[in-house]
């Protein structure tokens, strides 16, 4: 599986963003999935997560209510919409199964949050 993640920018803070994870592949409609995010000198984390129906999402506390995740399996394609973005939600956006696997990190889409 090769994911592709677009649609990071600039913003102010209070501002949206809906970023895109497409994915190559048939096995995309089987997996749950999730974006992650990596900011300078922190770890990795899970921000929000989709089943594979995408009947059931979970969001970390740092995001929920902002933030909302979907999945097109038609088009192979899941989303983040981000809503009232603070400047702490600065970082490189991943997306991947979950659990992760190795293998499929992509270059991932960089989201900057000016105050």
């Amino acid at each position: 599986v090769q994911l592709v993640e677009s649609g990071g920018g600039l913003v102010q803070a209070g501002g949206s963003l809906r970023l895109s994870c497409a994915a190559s592949g048939s096995t995309f409609s089987v997996n749950a999935m999730g974006w992650f995010r990596q900011a300078p000198g922190k770890q990795r984390v899970l921000v929000a997560a989709i089943t594979s129906g995408g009947g059931t999402t979970n969001y970390a506390d740092s995001v929920k209510g902002r933030f909302t995740i979907s999945r097109d399996n038609a088009k192979n394609t899941m989303y983040l919409q981000m809503n009232s973005l603070k400047p702490e939600d600065t970082a490189v956006y991943y997306c991947n199964t979950v659990p992760w696997m190795d293998d499929y990190w992509g270059q991932g889409t960089q989201v900057t949050v000016s105050s």
